[in-house]
């Protein structure tokens, strides 16, 4: 008779951990948002046909050039202040930097105020991230990150749906971008509870890691293991940064309304928050390799049809954008998952470091790129790069599977640990 009740308790406190944590990732979410909402704000802004091509594209780079820096200096933030101060030191960063988007439109100081924002972007993903590496045991760790990849999809959704909602062409995007920040900023300061302590105290974690320097797991060495997942993260920084900043001066090449551009980035966000349930659940069941061979292909054909010459409905090309989404924006967390699966937990911060720079490499690398075939061949070859970089995800899946095959020894696993 107790039964129920019994799996009902054991239940609740086993969710404790998540429980506790869930006003961080709300606060994860609220800058995020903010963040994201100024990205699509300024893309916007960028793809009015008089400006000039070569001053877009700068300021299409400054963005990942200050991510990268945002990914080489978080460490340091971390160490410096901890984890939740130098949270709310990036997000008051992020804040002021908004604010100036407000002051001028000269392109000098969008350029340093791009940087600003990929730099705090950068710094919010690696802090939060390397928090809940460290938070998460190797039970819950899958279930944490699944949560975090959440809360940064909705953050993207809930960017979209507020610019839907106050237009495209509103002259208050900028004020209400700075809004949600500060809110985030005053949620995590004042209404949410201190971030829960960690196992072991900062300082003994950086030793242990100062301990292990020699482990450390670098981006050839992550190649080496798992190349897969190194052409994934690449493939994942391309394609976020591009769909997000490209798709507004995508839409207008083609004739198509701002506001018909803010709905397809939106079916894109739609399309990848919905799908990361089911394919997180999906990838606990099945070689993770083969789910990855499986989502390039189709990412590369959704990429082939979306550039496909002649004129879709709009329906027609929110599904593609939605369904794209759905493959596009799942990509990174099965190849997180599957590096993780071979990683030995005490390594998994370092990885994580290394990977997020790697991200920021693929965000460097393509803007500028893309921005100059739309100029040189057409519109569509936006879609055709992104196309090329889900079948680079496939022929990475393929080659992880012929080198290991199905089924091989797990030698950097923790022992007891589980994929």
């Amino acid at each position: 008779m107790h039964e129920p009740d019994g799996t009902i308790g054991k239940l609740w406190r086993s969710a404790a951990g998540l429980r506790a944590i869930v006003h961080v990732m709300a606060s994860i979410c609220i800058v995020a948002t903010g963040n994201s909402l100024l990205t699509t704000t300024v893309s916007l802004h960028l793809s009015d046909p008089a400006l000039d091509p070569h001053v877009v594209q700068l300021l299409l780079t400054a963005f990942p050039i200050g991510f990268l820096g945002g990914c080489l200096s978080a460490r340091f933030l971390v160490v410096r202040f901890g984890h939740e101060i130098a949270f709310h030191i990036v997000a008051f960063l992020a804040a002021l930097g908004s604010a100036g988007y407000m002051l001028t439109e000269a392109a000098p100081v969008w350029f340093c105020l791009r940087l600003i924002n990929g730099f705090s972007i950068a710094t919010l993903f690696v802090v939060s991230e390397s928090w809940i590496n460290l938070y998460a045991d190797q039970k819950n760790r899958g279930a944490y990150f699944s949560l975090y990849m959440l809360m940064t999809s909705l953050a993207t959704l809930f960017a979209q749906l507020l610019v839907e909602a106050a237009g495209a062409a509103s002259p208050y995007l900028f004020q209400l971008g700075l809004g949600v920040i500060l809110l985030g900023l005053f949620y995590a300061r004042f209404v949410g509870r201190p971030w829960p302590a960690l196992r072991l105290p900062l300082a003994v974690t950086v030793e242990a890691g100062n301990a292990h320097s020699g482990h450390r797991y670098g981006i050839w060495r992550l190649a080496a293991l798992a190349p897969v997942t190194v052409v994934c993260v690449f493939q994942a920084g391309m394609t976020n940064m591009n769909v997000y900043t490209m798709t507004p001066i995508y839409a207008e090449r083609i004739k198509l309304d701002a506001s018909v551009a803010v709905t397809l980035v939106t079916a894109f966000s739609l399309g990848g928050m919905l799908a990361q349930a089911p394919v997180g659940w999906l990838s606990d069941r099945m070689d993770r390799r083969v789910l990855l061979l499986i989502q390039g292909l189709t990412g590369a054909g959704l990429c082939a049809a979306i550039s496909w010459p002649g004129t879709y409905s709009q329906t027609l090309l929110y599904g593609l954008f939605f369904a794209y989404g759905a493959i596009a924006l799942t990509i990174y967390p099965v190849g997180i998952a599957y590096a993780n699966s071979q990683l030995d937990s005490r390594y998994m911060v370092s990885a994580s470091g290394s990977l997020l720079l790697l991200y920021s490499i693929g965000n460097i690398m393509t803007p500028g790129l893309a921005a100059q075939l739309m100029e040189l061949f057409a519109p569509q070859a936006l879609f055709l790069l992104l196309g090329g970089g889900a079948f680079l995800v496939a022929a990475a899946a393929c080659f992880n599977l012929i080198r290991r095959p199905i089924g091989a020894t797990k030698t950097c696993l923790v022992p007891g640990g589980s994929e």
